[in-house]
C-alpha cells in the first residue's frame, strides 16, 4: 500500500482545514467503533471458552438448560461432552472435539487481540492528527479574525 502524501497544512484554507479535520474525526470514530466491536467479539469468545470448560466438567446424562437465544432456554440432557458444534460464521457449524473447540476459540481470541492492538495504534495516530488539525484550524481562525476586523 502506498504511503499517504504529506500535506502542508500552512497552505490550506480554513475551509480545507475544516474538511480535513472532519474527515479525520470521522476516521477516528470509525476506528473506535471497530475497536468496540472487536472487544465485544473477544468477550463473547472468552465466554464461549469458559462455557466449554464448564461443559467438559459435567457428566454424561446431566440435565441442563440449553440456550436457544440470549433469553430463551430449553431443558436438555448432555449426551456427549467430548463433541461440540462450533459456529464458524454465517450460519455454518462444524463438529469438533472439546479440545479442538477450545483451541479454535483461543486462536480467534488471539487474532482479535492482534487486530485490536493494530487498530488501537492507528486510532491513536489518527486522533493525534485530528488534534493537530484542530490546533492549526484554531490558529488560522485567530489569524483571520484580527485581519478581517481591521
Amino acid at each position: 500500500m502506498a504511503s499517504p502524501a504529506r500535506i502542508d497544512v500552512d497552505k490550506l484554507s480554513v475551509e480545507q482545514l475544516k474538511a480535513l479535520k472532519e474527515q479525520t474525526d470521522l476516521e477516528v470514530n470509525l476506528l473506535q467503533d471497530s475497536l468496540s466491536k472487536i472487544r465485544t467479539a473477544a468477550t463473547r469468545l472468552e465466554n464461549a471458552t469458559a462455557a466449554l470448560h464448564e461443559l467438559s466438567l459435567r457428566p454424561q446424562g446431566k440435565k441442563l438448560l440449553v440456550p436457544l437465544t440470549a433469553s430463551l432456554y430449553v431443558p436438555g440432557t448432555l449426551d456427549d461432552a467430548e463433541k461440540v458444534l462450533v459456529d464458524v460464521g454465517t450460519g455454518y457449524y462444524i463438529e469438533k472435539t472439546m479440545t479442538q473447540g477450545k483451541e479454535y476459540c483461543e486462536r480467534k481470541i488471539n487474532l482479535l487481540k492482534s487486530n485490536f492492538d493494530e487498530l488501537l495504534e492507528m486510532a491513536t495516530k489518527k486522533k493525534s492528527i485530528a488534534d493537530e488539525m484542530g490546533m492549526f484550524l484554531q490558529a488560522k481562525l485567530r489569524q483571520a479574525s484580527p485581519s478581517s476586523s481591521s
